[in-house]
């Protein structure tokens, strides 16, 4: 039975041994589109994240979408093309159960104006990155990689360790809101700026933000105090932070880590320019669109101008992935992209290695599932360091979301190792049920994104989406159980390419053979996109793990 979920009374969380559907397979993607609604910002609207990160299209399709997953035989495949389902194909039972293609706009058309006009229009929707392929299980997935990005500044710059530091950052949406829990289990005091107090509202009541101050004079005492006693504490403030860190910036007061996670890739659904209140920002979204995209270009380069006065004082900024620099760029900042992106900065080493976000989340709805493989990945991995401070602390500090769920930064073999023998514990009973593996669509092989992913590449080959496209191709080959191509990113369109994969451990042999097959070819097509482009990391990674790399 679904159990209740006080964060949208609307949307229960799935649970339970009772299959609706004619196999675990199609039963398990079910559970995992109810689920990113369950967690969503706005479920009625089918929106799971970033404004208009849907689960589907519209209710229409949606309910079609449940339908056909109900309805369906082992060996049917059911296609999805942006949001809406469009046919039930016979194939195998080996076959992979959904492809899908979010907003993939051919290329001169591939524009924030053409994408609004066909999203309004109703034949597309953007699927995000995980909300639109059902992965998504609330900030825990990416949680643990800004905690990474925070302890490679720490290493670099702090002696290891960022106690008594002041991190300062914006948007507490459902990818920004992972930051202030993020900082705090890093050691810092972290001062989080947010537009919507009802986002800020949540993230308190959820755990992932300790308080919210009054006004920016008492978040900055609450900060200082924390930073002098080098406690950990993360604290909100309700307002625009393109004024914010202008007036810290004023005050002379420099930050150790400046960045932001506002919705700048979306200056009509997401953004909220200086000089605009929330109700303002709503009424003109339907009304006059066009005018908030000058309006928000303008007010983020008066927020990026004080991000790079940060800089030149000596903060440690990078841009977190939403574009802001692009859009800055745009609004006449020509240094925009002084501030490095954080791919580049701190995470590309581990990418070299296909070491990234790899997920799992428990379709029984029973946090126990989820205990006894956080045992079992200490168990297999006590020598990897990061995976095992991060379950230890995951365990002490980050609250289950819809399904039970955990993220760690697994790397070649590891995950289908960790894989398989979940599926044994599947067979053997040891869990109440099957386990879906995932993995964030930013992932070695799974991304083009020339300002996000793919910034900078040694060979110059930043812009070229073929990996992703031939990493969706591959894991169909493999037979995963969904494959998932999206485009979009930045005003929705053109701005990147990515591939998403879940595969479903049901205790079965067959799914044994589909956790190996699709999950080290999917990471040792990221190895080799690397080693091509030529990193040394990720030409030692084919050497010691045997990827089969064809060098010219």
């Amino acid at each position: 039975m679904p159990r209740d979920n006080p964060r949208n009374p609307g949307f229960p969380i799935p649970s339970g041994s009772e299959l609706r559907a004619k196999g675990w397979r199609q039963e398990a993607l079910l559970r995992l589109m109810e689920n990113v609604l369950a967690v969503g910002e706005d479920p009625d609207n089918l929106v799971v994240y970033a404004a208009l990160g849907k689960a589907a299209r519209d209710k229409a399709a949606h309910d079609a979408i449940v339908r056909a997953l109900t309805v369906m035989d082992e060996d049917q495949t059911l296609v999805i093309q942006s949001g809406k389902p469009v046919g039930l194909m016979k194939t195998s039972a080996e076959a992979p159960k959904v492809i899908m293609a979010n907003c993939n706009i051919v290329g001169q058309w591939a524009n924030a104006e053409t994408f609004y006009d066909l999203e309004r229009k109703g034949l597309v929707c953007w699927g995000g990155l995980t909300a639109g392929a059902w992965q998504y299980i609330g900030s825990q997935g990416v949680i643990q990689g800004t905690y990474e990005i925070f302890m490679r500044i720490a290493e670099r710059r702090f002696g290891g360790t960022l106690e008594g530091r002041f991190v300062l950052t914006a948007g507490l949406g459902g990818m920004g809101g992972a930051q202030p829990l993020a900082g705090r289990m890093a050691g810092a005091a972290i001062l989080c700026v947010e537009i919507d107090p009802e986002r800020a509202r949540k993230r308190r009541e959820i755990g992932y933000l300790d308080e919210i101050a009054p006004d920016l004079d008492g978040a900055l005492a609450r900060i200082e105090q924390a930073r002098a006693k080098g406690q950990a504490l993360s604290v909100g403030l309700v307002g625009n932070a393109a004024e914010i860190y202008p007036r810290i910036a004023a005050r002379g007061i420099v930050p150790d880590i400046v960045t932001d996670q506002t919705s700048a890739h979306d200056l009509v659904y997401g953004y909220v320019p200086v000089g605009y209140d929330l109700e303002r920002v709503r009424r003109l979204r339907s009304q006059n669109p066009s005018e908030l995209i000058p309006a928000g270009r303008a007010s983020i380069a008066q927020h990026v101008r004080a991000m790079l006065h940060f800089q030149r004082a000596g903060a440690e900024v990078f841009d977190n992935g939403n574009l802001i620099r692009t859009q800055a760029q745009a609004g006449g900042v020509a240094d925009a992209f002084d501030i490095p992106v954080f791919t580049e900065a701190y995470l590309r080493p581990l990418f070299c290695r296909a070491i990234g976000p790899f997920r799992w989340m428990a379709l029984s709805g029973d946090p126990a599932d989820i205990a006894r493989i956080d045992d079992l990945v200490l168990e297999m991995f006590p020598d990897n360091r990061i995976v095992t401070n991060w379950i230890r602390l995951a365990r002490e500090n980050v609250p289950f979301e819809g399904l039970p769920a955990r993220i760690a930064w697994l790397g070649h073999g590891e995950r289908s190792a960790l894989a398989r023998r979940v599926n044994e514990l599947v067979a053997a009973g040891e869990l109440k049920g099957p386990v879906a593996f995932s993995r964030d669509h930013l992932d070695s092989a799974g991304m083009a994104h020339p300002n996000i992913m793919t910034e900078n590449m040694r060979d110059g080959s930043d812009a070229i989406a073929d990996w992703p496209l031939l990493d969706a191709m591959l894991l169909c080959a493999s037979r995963a159980d969904l494959v998932a191509i999206h485009s979009g990113g930045g005003g929705y369109a053109g701005y990147m390419t990515s591939a998403g994969v879940t595969i479903i451990a049901d205790g079965t042999a067959a799914a044994d053979v589909r956790l190996e097959q699709a999950i080290d070819n999917d990471t040792g097509l990221g190895v080799i996109r690397y080693a091509d482009a030529g990193y040394p990391e990720a030409q030692d990674e084919v050497a010691r793990k045997g990827i089969n790399h064809l060098k010219l």
